[in-house]
């Protein structure tokens, strides 16, 4: 049989790589190895958080399918860093899992062009180095024009449980053996990396009147754009909040020589930004308690996932530890927390479209790719589908800059700079975050989707409805002078807000953090009546103006450089005055732009000046 596209993996990478596919047009088969865990969230039950919310937006935006079925399945809304300035804001829910599961199932079953296989992928077909299709375990072979591997943490994997260990990609679940093997004979360089997951616990066992309840946002927000604000009303649950404390700490380190992490047992590089209890013991002796969420996984809140106690020990110190803290004193393990090991493929041997240098045709996303999170993994996925759809249609790829989304910094990171640890994506990453609110990510993608058939007309025209209303705004306050007249001063002094000596633009009044909708409606009477979702980004924007102003100055010089393309088999050494470790460098990573190579770790500002010469001169010359 004969595809389009193939698509290895129906986790969150391979869900988004296999939809978009489809939605484009190509059919596509998604391989998997059981149907029924489509879309199973391996660890925690949540989708967002900093960073990771904006990757949400991003790819809802385009056309992915994330953001809407967490609205769906969402059970709890928050705005993270609320306090804080829009750009650092992060969007989390909590996810009922079944449904969650569910839901994906059911619209991958349901997709136009798009059909659901379950096995175990065994091989990659490959000739003349392209590949064209994959052999399963029960010997189907299944012929394509591009393949994309999204195979989480099932290639080679091997999960730890104190001194027990055995093979699997998730609790219980067969790994794929092979594959990763056959990878490394094409000559890719592959790795070993490790993550974990924390005990599972009865709630009818837990004393939640010892922890401190957590609950959702008022108003929650929806994740997705295309989601109807005015009747999204959710009922949401709480978290509930506890502490480890000395006597667990004393477990744990009384045991240390029973941890896998230390005893040699565990060989691959665990995520520094969320390390198992046992690490955290260990880096940070000094500390007497570390805080944990107690997370629902599903509506019915049978199950909790306690979330800061990931770990891999051993199940009776996992008890002792466990029932050390406060309200867990009798609390029953439904699962034991576990590490799991498994093989990934360096990013750098991508292209920026995320399809390999050596093989072609092949494209990897997710966990494959060194990453941590489902966000990471479903934005990877959406943009090796896309990519993989443009290039069956012979058309120029889609590769997102890095002040135009989260997307382009975590793809940018990747395939540039590579990772030795599993890679997780925070705003800190973002050059241009104050460019890359989750907000404006309608505003700044919406544009790419409806190009691809991936977003509606309908939900285009709200976009350009939002964006009118957005830029109508900022030009009356950006050009009307508020002067220090009696009656403004007043109205200043009413609403609380610092006075004037002589005139202000409006915008800057307006862009006071002290300002709301309530000053606002007082402030611009004549935008009072702007729906209240708009309202509220008007002056978010005007709060970010100047900022933003400065921002895309930078931007308009970075462009030139990145507009600069070095061809595929530029020829390094030819270049006089480049050191061999730089020139090494370049040709590992085979920068497209001149702006991704000086993105590479070890690339002097010296040397970008010395290829922008050579390109500029030999352009010249042709």
């Amino acid at each position: 049989m004969e595809y389009d596209v193939i698509v290895v993996g129906g986790g969150h990478a391979g869900i988004e790589a296999s939809l978009v596919a489809a939605r484009m047009g190509k059919k596509t088969l998604l391989i998997t190895m059981l149907v029924e865990q489509i879309g199973a969230a391996s660890c925690n039950p949540a989708i967002g958080g900093l960073a990771k919310g904006h990757l949400v937006r991003e790819l809802d935006a385009i056309g992915g399918e994330m953001g809407l079925c967490t609205d769906n399945a969402g059970i709890q809304f928050r705005i993270l860093n609320a306090s804080k300035g829009a750009a650092v804001q992060g969007s989390r829910a909590q996810i009922d899992m079944d449904k969650y599961r569910t839901y994906m199932r059911k619209v991958c079953h349901n997709t136009a062009n798009l059909e659901v296989y379950q096995d175990e992928v065994s091989s990659l077909l490959i000739e003349d180095n392209k590949a064209c299709g994959v052999k399963t375990k029960l010997g189907e072979e299944f012929k394509s024009k591009k393949v994309i591997l999204t195979t989480g943490t099932f290639m080679r994997g091997l999960i730890h449980i104190g001194e027990n260990k055995y093979e699997a990609g998730r609790a219980w679940e067969l790994p794929s053996s092979t594959l990763s093997i056959q990878l490394k004979e094409l000559g890719l360089n592959v790795g070993r990396l490790k993550t974990g997951t924390p005990a599972r616990i009865d709630s009818k066992s837990i004393n939640f009147d010892l922890m401190d309840k957590h609950g959702g946002d008022e108003k929650p927000t929806p994740f997705s754009f295309r989601t109807d604000k005015s009747n999204f009303n959710p009922k949401q649950y709480p978290c509930y909040i506890t502490y480890t404390n000395v006597g667990t700490h004393d477990t744990i380190t009384g045991n240390f020589h029973r941890a896998p992490l230390f005893t040699g047992q565990i060989q691959g590089s665990g995520p520094r930004y969320c390390p198992s209890i046992e690490d955290k013991v260990n880096r940070f002796s000094e500390r007497e308690r570390h805080q944990l969420f107690l997370e629902p996984q599903t509506q019915m809140c049978t199950e909790y996932y306690i979330n800061g106690l990931s770990t891999s020990l051993p199940i009776d110190v996992q008890k002792e530890m466990i029932h050390s803290i406060k309200g867990l004193e009798n609390a029953k393990i439904i699962r034991y927390g576990y590490a799991i090991e498994y093989d990934y493929v360096d990013p750098t041997e991508l292209k920026h479209t995320l399809e390999t240098k050596k093989i072609e045709n092949l494209y990897h996303a997710g966990q494959i790719n060194a990453t941590t999170g489902y966000e990471e993994a479903a934005s990877q996925g959406l943009m090796a589908g896309i990519n993989a759809a443009l290039s069956i249609d012979k058309k120029d790829p889609f590769i997102l800059r890095r002040d135009e989304a989260y997307i382009g910094v975590l793809i940018d990171d990747l395939v540039t700079k590579g990772t030795n640890e599993p890679y997780r994506m925070f705003t800190s990453r973002a050059e241009y975050r104050l460019l890359l609110r989750e907000e404006s990510a309608d505003l700044r993608l919406s544009k790419y989707g409806h190009e691809f058939g991936l977003i509606s007309d309908e939900q285009m025209q709200k976009v350009e409805y939002k964006r009118k209303t957005l830029s109508d705004a900022i030009d009356f306050m950006s050009k009307k002078w508020f002067t220090s007249k009696k009656e403004n001063l007043e109205l200043l002094e009413s609403l609380g807000e610092d006075k004037i000596k002589d005139r202000a633009l409006l915008i800057d009044i307006v862009g006071r953090n002290t300002v709301d909708t309530v000053k606002f409606d007082k402030l611009v009477p004549s935008l009072a009546n702007t729906d209240e979702y708009l309202k509220e980004q008007i002056i978010i924007e005007a709060k970010y103006y100047r900022y933003v102003a400065k921002q895309k100055k930078q931007i308009e010089k970075m462009k030139k450089m990145i507009q600069l393309t070095i061809p595929e088999n530029f020829d390094y050494k030819k270049i006089p005055g480049l050191s061999n470790e730089v020139v090494e460098k370049l040709e590992k990573f085979r920068p497209p732009t001149l702006f991704n190579a000086s993105g590479i770790s070890g690339i002097t500002p010296a040397a970008i000046d010395i290829i922008h010469m050579y390109l500029n001169v030999k352009g010249k010359t042709h």
